[in-house]
């Protein structure tokens, strides 16, 4: 990198996403395209897809999208295959796609939502990340970034599954980072606070959940939700080479909820 040249750009790199056609995920995409990464999506619902796929290639920069079911775990070696193919060597794997069921806890939660959960977290983080590594190995140099949470931390009561998931993503990002740091890969985590999405809508918007609204404002000290491009920034942040001595982290993006 010459001295004139930002660390931030991610000119000729190439990211793959889960889940970004959406929220946080497509926050995070348009970020790396915008940085300059060619960028590859991963999510189900192929009208969202296309949208998206718009918006990367209005940016500038090639863009592909695959519809598919993270949990769909026989596919994933071959959509890794597939962006190769298409767009070169991965050099950035985000494992953003979640799912969350309020079920209430333990004594109501059914063995299917916990088992796809799990399989939507967890799993595919495992499989999507072992395949991109495997790749990453072979050139010395990757980022993989995993979404954690606030619930990577503290009881989720509401729904345990997620809690689980999410605790497990911060121990397997730290688990990779050891591995895979020889071999100049940096795997790091981003938990994000409340951040308004499709997601979280219930509990900021509709007035059955408005006591819990006060609680979650009143324990952040920045007094507001957060927006999804506001997660961008810290992913862009640890896809760049300014971040190559960055590994095993997990940072909040959270306005200050995890500190109170």
């Amino acid at each position: 990198m010459s001295s004139t040249s930002s660390p931030f750009l991610l000119s000729g790199r190439v990211c793959v996403i889960t889940g970004g056609n959406r929220g946080i995920g497509r926050s995070i995409a348009l970020g790396m395209a915008r940085a300059g990464a060619a960028v590859a999506v991963l999510a189900r619902n192929e009208e969202k897809n296309s949208h998206v796929l718009d918006e990367l290639r209005a940016i500038g920069v090639p863009a592909m999208a695959l519809p598919l079911d993270v949990t769909e775990r026989e596919t994933l070696s071959g959509a890794i295959d597939a962006f190769e193919a298409a767009l070169g060597g991965i050099d950035i794997l985000v494992n953003n796609a979640g799912v969350a069921t309020v079920t209430g806890g333990i004594l109501n939660e059914s063995p299917e939502v916990w088992d796809t959960t799990l399989a939507t977290h967890l799993d595919a983080t495992f499989l999507l990340s072992k395949y991109a590594a495997t790749s990453m190995v072979k050139r010395k140099r990757g980022k993989i970034i995993n979404l954690a949470s606030m619930y990577s931390y503290f009881g989720a009561g509401l729904f345990p599954s997620y809690g689980a998931a999410k605790g497990a993503i911060v121990q397997l990002t730290k688990a990779m980072a050891v591995e895979l740091a020889p071999h100049h890969i940096q795997v790091n985590a981003i938990a994000p606070g409340w951040i308004a999405t499709e997601m979280t809508a219930l509990a900021c918007e509709h007035p059955d959940y408005a006591e819990f609204n006060r609680m979650i404002l009143a324990r952040t000290p920045a007094g507001r939700w957060g927006e999804a491009d506001e997660i961008a920034g810290a992913a862009v942040f640890l896809a760049s080479a300014a971040a190559d001595f960055i590994t095993g982290v997990t940072l909040p993006v959270d306005g200050g909820y995890s500190i109170c």
